[in-house]
């Protein structure tokens, strides 16, 4: 391969940023979303991620970082939910389905209402627009990734205790509702650092699709975190350079990587399967 193909697109500085926010994504989704699949909460980081919306219409409304108004808000958003859920008698994925769906709509309703069509682009929210961010963008990208990252490392443990046997874990004294709350804050925190990248519908994609192909191949819980992260950073990857040359959109050329990828490993699963 001409190595002229590799490093052309990065003669550019909205390039390198995008590469930048592309690893970070890649790492961070899929390091949360192992843990995600195995408590099946999938459809969990899609509602914090379609919820979101009306809060980042209100930051714009008020002249407050889009990016930035959506910390809180998804935090709160995720803690609510997860009350919701531990309090409902409807089921899990019904109470979820009809948060997310109602905040979606209020978000598309103030949208039109205060005519923002020119200030936030509809498909950028949506489907992401990595090539526009900016330093800003990128820095605040890091520090969430950064916090998501060290949280799981120092509560490595107890979270994958609470994955694996929540039951267990609250017999023997561990505070699942702290911990609870811990995951799922930065399960938010990890959504919202992946917005500017694959948007709001296709958020679920990067962050369950790697970590299911590294599920696929490898035996170990511990050693298919890693295996993820790495499908993650070649899935965004792939699909930075995809937007660059074919002119893609970025967030759909993710996400169809990292399903390609996922498709491979399931092809191959049963000749590959490792440690």
């Amino acid at each position: 391969m001409d190595i002229d193909f590799i490093i052309e697109p990065f003669s550019y500085q909205f390039m390198v940023r995008s590469m930048m926010i592309s690893i970070l994504v890649g790492i961070t989704l899929p390091l949360i979303g192992s843990f995600v699949i195995n408590r099946n909460l999938g459809f969990m980081g899609d509602a914090i991620a379609h919820a979101s919306l009306p809060i980042l219409v209100i930051g714009s409304v008020l002249g407050v970082s889009i990016f930035l108004s959506a910390i809180p808000a998804a935090i709160i958003i995720a803690l609510v939910l997860g009350y919701i859920i531990s309090k409902s008698t409807v089921g899990e994925d019904t109470a979820i389905g009809i948060i997310f769906s109602t905040f979606f709509a209020i978000g598309i309703i103030l949208l039109k209402r205060y005519n923002l069509a020119t200030t936030l682009n509809i498909e950028d929210i949506l489907f992401g627009q990595i090539l526009g961010v900016s330093n800003g963008d990128v820095i605040s990208t890091l520090a969430l990734s950064l916090i998501t990252i060290f949280t799981i490392i120092i509560f490595y443990k107890q979270i994958l205790y609470l994955s694996f046997d929540p039951i267990g874990a609250q017999v023997t004294g561990l505070n699942t509702k702290l911990f609870d709350s811990v995951f799922l804050i930065v399960l938010s925190l990890a959504v919202i650092g992946a917005l500017q990248s694959v948007g709001i519908i296709l958020v679920l994609s990067m962050l369950i699709t790697p970590a299911a192909a590294a599920k696929l191949i490898m035996k170990n819980f511990y050693h298919s975190i890693y295996i993820s992260c790495i499908f993650g950073v070649i899935a965004s990857v792939a699909g930075l350079y995809f937007s660059y040359y074919i002119n893609l959109p970025s967030g759909p050329a993710m996400a169809l990587s990292s399903t390609a990828i996922f498709l491979i490993c399931w092809i191959f699963r049963r000749s590959v399967r490792l440690i």
